[in-house]
């Protein structure tokens, strides 16, 4: 037994997801100037220029050791890409593209860069990709004469570092911090990475892993890709949130029942529960709904004319900014999903209607013969960012998926409501989640909330996608809403629509009966506060 158990814990140390995930990096390399740009990988050593020394240098990937090196063919060298047997380099200064033979450091072809502030480059195997980060461009060019075939808009507004890894582009830019997936076909940002350092740079493609040198640190890192933990957590914010449901009887009539119903937050990846949920009163009962989620039950009687109730609860939590990176290759058909999400999680609704046939026509439109179930919620997804705008008027709020598809503007409610009836109607499992949103400031009143979906995609499970977030023209700003959850809310439900106490509402839910006439006031708020130390701007006193 021992020795089975010691063979165990060597096989998990050997594993490469036991010690590290997706976006983690595996290797610092300290970089041999102190102003590094561009970067490459030949199948076995990295080539990295810098603009300081004016010099390109070969680096065993393993030791960090520098190899070799040969001056620059320019004046500010940038970007490098390998094609397999030469080292393609640009210069921003000379505005030149060059083709050079790492044996002699000299220059075979020089061709002009086609760009006017050049930056980076790719190789896909027969065009190379160039980054212009003045115009935020990626350029797609000819080896034969340097002139553009194709270009696209970059993810965000100032691109650094281009490499392909075989299938997609990836891009850095400093301006928000983050690596990129592009599809090359289209310019589609499929998902990203928060950068390692603070000025992401140059970028090389080698071994299913990535390499970025960072221009500030100075320093190339080696970043995990490929795992099935492809979840990262960061901006830890310690807070509690009080949830209250108030509701008033202005009378004259008496309300002779009241039940209201608040589902209870539970620790997830975006959150860590710090105790138990508090309760002010304590709830009649707590129920488990068909969904699984638990519900606090509360239950008043006679309620006269200026009677108030204010149920709610309390609870402490860290919460966070989530991100899930999906690379769509490794994502699993319709047929990996299991059948009790499928059936439990493709049900139709009264707010879904998945058998209208604006529904049935739209979705089979949208996703035509796709099968995968990222391109399918995806394809939706960019679908619904074009077509609807974020607007309540004229009778906007909770109408249900057909209605809004045909009027064009929506809620975050209408937009989770249209995303989940036409991926459901394909076979794709989706549900909601409904939380309570930090206002701006730690301290902060939220009775507005917030409300996005969840797409089942194998082997990950559930992935945030909230098409709301979709509305924008930004590449890399719309994949923002794929995957990514930031350190603003505490979820409160998790659900699938149509449950007899929410209904297909989240938060909170209630029902009421009167004798009489009853003019009735009600409100839903969360207040948030910071726990922990105090805050104070304090200015530097010199000693």
């Amino acid at each position: 037994m021992k020795k089975f158990l010691i063979s165990l814990f060597i096989l998990s140390l050997l594993s490469p997801c036991s010690w590290a995930k997706v976006g983690d990096v595996l290797k610092v390399i300290k970089s041999p100037g102190p102003c590094p740009t561009g970067l490459a990988f030949d199948g076995q050593n990295l080539w990295l220029a810098d603009i300081y020394t004016d010099k390109i240098y070969k680096i065993n990937p393993e030791t960090g050791k520098v190899l070799s090196s040969f001056d620059s063919p320019g004046h500010h060298p940038e970007g490098l890409a390998w094609d397999g047997q030469y080292l393609w380099h640009i210069d921003s200064g000379e505005k030149a593209l060059y083709r050079i033979d790492t044996e002699t450091g000299r220059a075979l072809t020089i061709l002009e860069s086609n760009s006017s502030h050049p930056r980076d480059l790719a190789w896909d195997g027969e065009y190379i990709w160039v980054i212009d980060h003045r115009q935020d461009l990626l350029l797609k060019v000819s080896p034969e004469d340097g002139m553009m075939v194709q270009y696209f808009p970059s993810p965000a507004r100032e691109p650094a570092g281009l490499t392909f890894d075989g299938k997609y582009l990836w891009v850095t830019d400093r301006s928000e911090d983050r690596i990129y997936l592009v599809n090359p076909s289209d310019g589609l940002c499929l998902s990203s990475l928060r950068s390692y350092g603070p000025f992401a740079y140059g970028l090389a493609w080698g071994k299913d892993t990535l390499w970025n040198v960072d221009y500030e640190n100075d320093e190339i890192y080696q970043i995990k890709v490929f795992c099935e933990d492809i979840l990262t957590r960061w901006d830890e914010r310690q807070m509690s949130l009080h949830f209250i449901k108030e509701f008033r009887n202005y009378g004259p009539g008496t309300v002779r029942t009241l039940d209201i119903y608040l589902p209870m937050p539970v620790s997830r990846d975006n959150q860590t529960l710090l105790g138990p949920v508090q309760f002010d009163p304590e709830p009649d009962e707590v129920i488990l709904d068909k969904w699984g989620q638990k519900i606090a039950h509360f239950h008043f009687e006679d309620l006269k004319n200026y009677s108030v109730v204010k149920p709610g609860w309390k609870v402490n939590a860290k919460i966070y900014a989530v991100e899930y990176f999906i690379y769509p290759d490794k994502v699993g058909s319709l047929e990996d999903i299991p059948e009790d999400i499928k059936r439990m999680y493709t049900q139709d609704g009264d707010k879904y209607r998945i058998n209208d046939p604006v529904i049935q026509n739209l979705s089979r439109k949208i996703a035509g013969n796709e099968k995968n179930p990222y391109w399918i919620a995806r394809r939706i997804y960019d679908y619904l960012g074009k077509s609807l705008s974020y607007n309540l008027k004229p009778l906007g709020g909770w109408n249900p998926a057909p209605t809004v598809l045909k009027r064009g503007t929506a809620s975050c409610s209408e937009y989770s409501y249209s995303m989940i009836a036409l991926c459901r109607a394909l076979g794709v499992p989706m549900r909601y989640v409904g939380a309570v949103s930090r206002r701006g400031d730690d301290a902060s009143f939220d009775d507005v909330f917030h409300r996005w979906t969840e797409v089942y995609l194998p082997p990950y499970g559930w992935i945030p996608f909230d098409a709301n977030k979709g509305d924008t023209n930004l590449p890399g700003g719309k994949v923002l809403g794929i995957g990514n959850v930031a350190a603003r809310y505490i979820i409160t439900t998790e659900n699938g629509g149509g449950d007899k106490y929410l209904w297909f509402g989240y938060n909170y839910g209630f029902h009421w009966t009167s004798l009489g006439k009853c003019r009735i006031h009600e409100e839903s708020y969360g207040m948030w506060s910071p726990t922990g130390e105090k805050k104070y701007n304090k200015p530097f006193k010199d000693k």
